[in-house]
């Protein structure tokens, strides 16, 4: 199992940044390799169950998601499975006017379709995937 975990300071209301990430719809705006969220239901906890489509090193793939957790403007924990299973998780912490969103992922790499050599590679590239998510979200909260 792989894990990474980013954070990034947004000079945005935790209200408007949890918004933006609590509708999943938006997250193929900002994250490259997402490429859709779909049949979205909403889930007795304020959460949301959804099927994603994701292109992880040039490899589509596809499952479900379904949020384990939701407290508003604090933390969203989401179950993916399916072509990769992770555990995905967005806290929200105010700071002075605006807000850190740190982004952690934990994570299996589907070895038999990628091939052992690619992991770290796929790694690697995951890192720089969760910066450039996290750089994305804070340009479209401080537009």
């Amino acid at each position: 199992m792989s894990k990474l975990e980013k954070s990034i300071t947004i000079n945005a209301p935790v209200e408007k940044v949890f918004d933006y990430i609590h509708n999943q719809t938006n997250l193929p705006e900002i994250w490259p390799s997402l490429i859709e969220i779909t049949d979205m239901k909403p889930l007795p906890n304020g959460g949301w169950s959804n099927r994603w489509k994701y292109k992880m090193a040039g490899i589509h793939l596809s499952g479900t998601s379904e949020d384990l957790e939701h407290v508003a403007n604090q933390r969203i924990v989401s179950k993916t499975e399916g072509g990769v299973n992770s555990i995905q998780t967005w806290t929200f912490q105010s700071e002075d006017r605006g807000t850190k969103a740190t982004f952690a992922v934990e994570y299996t790499i589907p070895i038999p379709v990628l091939g052992k050599l690619a992991e770290a590679i796929i790694v690697k590239m995951n890192e720089q995937e969760a910066k450039t998510i996290l750089e994305n979200l804070k340009a479209i909260m401080e537009a």
